[in-house]
């Protein structure tokens, strides 16, 4: 059952992580023409002449993309840091790359420094790259397996909430304005905060207790805590089978993760899930969605308040997202996402080239990235991390992450740089990429995905040993069937 303690853990690690990578996706939408405006002005009070429109554009382009960038380099933080101080205390100290950004951002105006924007994008992307790895691994772990789908959508709706928040703070008669754009910068940091006061107060990942720290009092008080009775007997079992896993294997790092064939296709479907999540378009419409919405014909002051109506669109369709996920399953969800992403791209595509010459096809381009926005919501957003958490056991999870977290930064950092250019040179015809993405992530999940639904760690690897063409052994040693039988020895 959801215990208070594994509610309030949940809610605090999503809201002080995951809230702000999505926040810090969408906050520079709104402002940027303001903050083209001071980074020209800054220029010209250096230099007395002022930036080009080619330069302005990479500088904010690069603005952009340095979130997504430190997005990648936190990622490969990952492996090393939950190892060394745990899961929860990874999250701590991530805390640390939003409020020193938060700060500097804020001071940014009064700094006369569009560089301070820049580095501080750098760190709290940093932040993002961590918590979007860390928060899943560390909810993943605390959930018991029938609540673990649900749990693991969580930080998926905080990250729409931190969307929908920076799309209500950056209205024009809030923040987005010459006075406020610094404080809707500086915001991120008070989530940090608020986790770095109450965090401490809440279990670390029984697994990481007993298998990495070799506590197992520890990691029985933290289980009673989080299950709310006492008797966890079962679930210590469980654990202790994938501990004597740990035991023979050892760390599996990121270069060993590539060469076993145990774990060939976990890694492959990884790999394409979130190269799909993020490559199919999903920050094309967050980053510039404004932008989408002028060419489709919206009139440039209501612009604003259809994008939080799409930010409120994407929590509402992820918050429901939560609740089925345990009953429709991993698999399904996917398949229907992509689906309906393909289709929106491929009808925006049409509504965008027609739109001079049929008058109602403007509305059908806001149709179209509404329905993109729920298709991404149901099933390519929230699941691939979860899918994540699933099909490694203990010894490989933390690698997994950091291969599937460098995926999605790297794809996220592709688009925040590449598509503004791309718009320019393809223009309507901008989707039909993401289409195409989108497509190929649907066949490669039908053929290959499994359903992992309601089943336990071990069940997953069983799953995979077949599809990997691994010899049947010991379900605990699934992941060691590469290694010589002297090393299964007890």
């Amino acid at each position: 059952k959801l215990t208070l303690v594994l509610a309030l853990a949940t809610l605090i690690a999503a809201f002080g992580s995951s809230f702000q990578y999505g926040y810090n996706v969408a906050v520079v939408n709104s402002p940027a023409e303001i903050m083209k405006e001071f980074y020209n002005e800054t220029y010209y009070d250096r230099t007395s002449t002022y930036l080009s429109d080619f330069s302005l554009t990479l500088l904010w382009s690069i603005s952009v993309s340095m979130f997504p960038f430190g997005g990648f380099i936190g990622s490969l933080m990952v492996g090393i840091l939950v190892n060394k101080l745990g899961r929860k205390g990874t999250l701590l100290l991530n805390n640390v790359f939003s409020i020193v950004p938060a700060i500097l951002m804020g001071c940014s105006e009064i700094a006369k420094s569009f560089e301070i924007i820049i580095v501080s994008r750098l760190l709290v992307g940093i932040c993002a790259g961590l918590s979007s790895n860390v928060v899943p691994m560390y909810l993943g772990e605390l959930a018991p397996k029938n609540l673990r789908g649900a749990l693991g959508v969580v930080p998926q709706l905080f990250i729409t909430v931190g969307i929908l928040v920076a799309q209500i703070f950056g209205l024009q008669n809030l923040l987005a304005n010459e006075e406020g754009w610094p404080i809707l910068l500086g915001v991120t940091g008070i989530p940090a905060a608020i986790q770095l006061l109450l965090l401490p107060f809440f279990p670390e990942s029984p697994r990481y207790l007993l298998i990495q720290k070799k506590d197992p009092a520890s990691a029985k008080k933290a289980l009673k805590r989080l299950r709310g009775w006492d008797n966890v007997d079962f679930e210590m079992e469980e654990i202790r089978l994938e501990d004597e896993a740990e035991k023979a294997a050892g760390f599996i790092s990121v270069v060993k993760l590539f060469q076993m064939r145990s774990l060939r296709w976990q890694i492959i479907s990884v790999i394409i899930l979130m190269g799909g999540q993020q490559l199919s378009g999903v920050n094309a419409i967050y980053y510039y969605a404004d932008q989408i919405y002028v060419s489709a014909g919206v009139n440039t002051h209501d612009v604003q308040y259809v994008t939080v109506g799409t930010g409120a669109v994407n929590v509402v369709v992820t918050f429901l997202a939560v609740f089925v996920v345990e009953l429709m399953g991993r698999r399904l969800l996917i398949l229907l996402g992509f689906s309906i992403c393909f289709t929106a791209c491929c009808v925006l595509t049409v509504a965008l080239a027609l739109q001079d010459t049929i008058s109602w096809m403007p509305y059908l381009s806001i149709v179209c990235v509404i329905s993109y926005v729920i298709g991404h919501a149901l099933g390519p957003s929230p699941i691939p991390a979860l899918f994540i958490a699933e099909v490694f056991l203990q010894s490989s999870r933390s690698s997994a992450f950091m291969v599937g977290g460098s995926v999605h930064w790297l794809s996220n950092f592709t688009v925040g740089l590449v598509f503004p250019f791309i718009q320019v040179g393809l223009g309507p015809y901008s989707f039909i990429i993401f289409a195409v993405i989108c497509l190929l992530t649907t066949i490669y999940t039908f053929l290959v995905v499994p359903e992992t639904k309601a089943k336990t760690f071990m069940e997953i690897n069983q799953i995979f040993a077949k599809m990997n063409k691994v010899s049947e052994v010991h379900p605990e040693k699934e992941e060691l069937t590469d290694f010589p039988p002297s090393s299964l020895e007890q």
